[in-house]
């Protein structure tokens, strides 16, 4: 289910493997529209069952190696129930500002708006 939602349209993403434990990884595939090819990798840092995750991001190869001339990101997803509801809040951090402005520039924000709409529709 995480292929549907996860991505910019017409971008899909395409899981190679996901092992969704602490010290597990997901290594996915996003494919765009003009054949365009893009590895990431994320790593399962800690995992609280139906609370939270964290996790360290980042671009890699088809093999899972990560490309230590992008940036890196750390993920905290917490979520929290109110009736019907689903709260999630999601927290970025990078290691310095540059990190930041060049996911900026490569259409981050663009991208992870699209991306939690597409999750918002399927629920």
């Amino acid at each position: 289910m995480l292929d549907q939602w996860w991505g910019p349209k017409p971008w899909r993403a395409i899981t190679k493997s996901l092992d969704f434990r602490e010290g597990g990884h997901w290594h996915y595939l996003m494919n765009g529209p003009e054949g365009e090819v893009q590895w990431g990798k994320f790593d399962y840092l800690t995992i609280e069952p139906n609370e939270s995750f964290t996790g360290k991001d980042g671009f890699s190869d088809e093999n899972g190696t990560l490309d230590t001339t992008l940036p890196q990101n750390h993920w905290e997803l917490r979520m929290s129930q109110t009736g019907n509801t689903v709260m999630v809040d999601m927290l970025l951090t990078f290691e310095k500002a540059e990190d930041i402005d060049t996911y900026i520039d490569m259409g981050f924000k663009e991208g992870i708006t699209q991306t939690l709409d597409q999750l918002e529709e399927i629920l």
